[in-house]
């Protein structure tokens, strides 16, 4: 994570104290006392991973579980700011990956949020130009990633140090790491810029079938049974306390999208491309849909124990200070309306 963004979330959670005696001071207060809110303001971000929350803002299916209260869906482009808008009040839960949860949780000291839920787990791993074989290939190579101390960027450096490969910060090193956003390491990597990319869907599937790149790791294959959390949905703990009610319907609403997925995937498919190209301004090729789909599990499984893998593998690269995750979770309302589903509860163990 950069510099920069660090003192961001600094700054940003230092205002989490004032944003708390506020939100307790006033505001929803009939609202409060039935534990639901007038409105509840969800982030996402416009991508394939985020699939459970696309489906749900555009089939309705999370407005239809919120009843009388309004949702606001406000989508980010990156974690960090995702994290920024949660900590500065703007947003009262997200869809985001692991690494920032860890991290906006490292810097309020555990008092910003609460993990409540999986999303999608896989779906990422490190695509390189033809005739790159093996790790000791990538020795001079230029290899990108979304976002310094991004779960992507996270996982590669922790691969090239267990393959006796190191990288620093600045892009030096045996294998040059260049932090770059996704529309910008597609195209370096069609023109040969760069040798390849840790990346999530679509863009894995983008590089493999538009510029005809070689998948050297499925991340999947380094995780036990093949899990690994890419997205999980998060809520600001003030919320959570004050609005209990709306949290749960907001999760009826996720496990409905992410049940919609299991039950009519063509269906999702479409839902989830339309809401894209609505958001983006272009839909994904079909090709590059359904690859990224079948690449991807959509689940209400946070697969809690590759947290706690990502966060160590964060630390010993250099990414992020020791940190307690105890509490981070709260599965609590989940596994209500999961049990009562007649589905099976989660776990937030450390070990699956």
């Amino acid at each position: 994570m950069s510099s920069r963004t660090l003192r961001a979330l600094a700054l940003a959670a230092a205002a989490v104290l004032t944003t708390t005696t506020l939100a307790a001071c006033g505001g929803d207060d009939e609202a409060s006392a039935s534990g639901e809110a007038s409105t509840i303001r969800l982030g996402y971000f416009p991508n394939i991973t985020h699939a459970p929350a696309l489906i749900g803002v555009k089939n309705g299916l999370f407005q239809q579980s919120l009843g009388s209260t309004k949702l606001e869906p406000k989508t980010f482009n990156a974690g960090p700011a995702a994290i920024e808008a949660l900590f500065s009040g703007a947003i009262d839960a997200t869809y985001i990956g692991p690494n920032p949860a860890i991290n906006g949780w490292a810097t309020s000291k555990g008092t910003a949020l609460k993990i409540i839920a999986g999303s999608t787990s896989g779906g990422a791993g490190l695509v390189v130009k033809q005739g790159i074989n093996t790790p000791a290939d990538l020795k001079g190579k230029k290899i990108a990633t979304p976002q310094l101390g991004n779960t992507q960027d996270v996982a590669l450096r922790a691969w090239l140090k267990a393959n006796n490969l190191n990288a620093d910060q600045q892009g030096g090193g045996d294998v040059s790491v260049l932090p770059q956003d996704n529309a910008t390491a597609l195209q370096a990597f069609a023109q040969g810029a760069i040798d390849g990319a840790w990346v999530p869907e679509p863009n894995l599937s983008r590089m493999l079938l538009e510029s005809k790149g070689k998948l050297l790791v499925n991340e999947k294959d380094l995780w036990p049974n093949g899990q690994f959390v890419t997205t999980h949905l998060i809520v600001k703990q003030e919320f959570l306390k004050k609005y209990p009610a709306t949290v749960k319907k907001l999760l009826q609403g996720h496990i409905a999208a992410v049940k919609y997925i299991e039950t009519d995937n063509a269906g999702a498919q479409k839902a989830a491309n339309e809401q894209l190209a609505a958001l983006s301004g272009k839909p994904l090729k079909d090709e590059i849909l359904a690859a990224s789909f079948k690449n991807l599990q959509f689940t209400n499984d946070p697969v809690a124990s590759s947290l706690y893998t990502s966060a160590q593998h964060a630390q010993d690269v250099g990414l992020l200070k020791p940190v307690d995750l105890k509490g981070i979770y709260d599965l609590g309302p989940l596994n209500e309306l999961l049990k009562a589903d007649g589905q099976p509860e989660v776990s937030d163990a450390a070990a699956s």
